[in-house]
């Protein structure tokens, strides 16, 4: 776990111009002392968190980064002693999220800015907000391995020992995925048993298995989109397919806690993870934006060309501990 304090500019934000945007910033007023909980990976979390205090630069910021269940786990024991930590979350999915505002643990911030957002990628109580859309996808290395367009063509006898995944255990990717995959008929329990069958081995995030194909170490993931686009702009030999039954999607929410102890900090971090200039530094990282001012990076399918999948997320709520409940039965934790 990583808390990183009075934070430096990134040379991102020199070289991708957001700097002057940011400053620029109409409500440049709020201050003192902010708390983040991430899951984005350690140096996405630095760019975030540098380019936001370009913006706000009178914020103190502390963040802690780590897999979306174990911050879950840190906040929850938290929460049990009453003495919640952070003003901000960002992590990756919206069942966590979800749970908390079941919970009643969420402000709800209603002149969120969201113009420029299709709904479906928000609360509609506006109590967490999509910042990215990433989707899960067959990954492949192009040296060792075929491209193969089904999930079901995945888990086949000829695959055994060469398919690397994430854990829903540790990934809120993963878990998203994995609630959803139950609920769709052309995938189901059955892709999972299939998996578990061939001795899968589920485990950590989404970083470790696009290790492993890209290394030839496996020739096919279960990988997040932007994960290996962006391997492959690096020039490693990975590909990605989009399956034909559809893939998953996380939106890698922000929302403030109910909790909140600087809440004009906490709204000047979701203001400016939304607003325009926040929406083009998460395609100079990489992602796929919510705001329909922005494009995309090069190299992305364009979403009209992509069957979504989404889930029943108060369903997954419901369902969530029975759920973790069989997927350990099958591959173990």
């Amino acid at each position: 776990m990583e808390k990183v304090m009075r934070t430096s500019l990134n040379v991102l934000l020199l070289s991708s111009g957001l700097l002057l945007s940011a400053v620029s910033h109409a409500d440049a007023t709020p201050s003192g002392k902010l708390v983040v909980y991430t899951s984005q990976a350690p140096e996405i979390a630095q760019q975030t968190i540098d380019a936001f205090k370009a913006a706000y630069p009178n914020i103190e910021v502390e963040w802690t980064r780590n897999g979306t269940t174990q911050l879950m786990n840190v906040l929850r024991t938290e929460m049990m002693s009453g003495e919640a930590k952070p003003d901000v979350l960002l992590i990756a999915d919206a069942i966590n999220l979800g749970a908390l505002k079941k919970e009643n643990q969420l402000y709800s911030y209603q002149d969120a800015p969201v113009s420029h957002i299709n709904p479906s990628f928000y609360d509609k109580d506006k109590t967490f907000f999509g910042t990215k859309i990433i989707s899960t996808v067959i990954a492949y290395n192009t040296q060792h391995a075929k491209p193969i367009d089904s999930w079901n063509a995945l888990a086949v006898e000829a695959n055994k020992g060469q398919i690397a995944m994430p854990s829903p255990l540790y990934s809120g990717a993963a878990l998203y995925k994995l609630h959803t995959d139950i609920n769709t008929p052309d995938i189901g329990w059955n892709f999972y048993k299939k998996l578990a069958a061939m001795g899968v081995a589920p485990q950590g995030g989404n970083g470790p298995a696009l290790k492993a194909v890209a290394s030839g170490l496996d020739k096919y993931g279960v990988i997040t989109d932007a994960d290996v686009i962006l391997a492959k702009k690096k020039g490693s030999p990975v590909d990605l397919v989009y399956p034909k039954e559809g893939v998953s999607y996380v939106t890698e929410p922000v929302a403030i806690m109910k909790t909140v102890h600087n809440l004009p900090a906490a709204k000047a971090f979701v203001n400016f993870i939304l607003s325009e200039q926040g929406q083009k530094l998460v395609v100079e990282q990489g992602n796929r934006p919510v705001d329909d001012r922005v494009s995309a990076p090069a190299g992305f399918t364009p979403i009209s060309q992509i069957k979504l999948l989404t889930p029943d997320v108060a369903k997954a709520i419901n369902e969530d501990a029975e759920v973790r409940d069989q997927f350990t039965q099958l591959f173990g934790g």
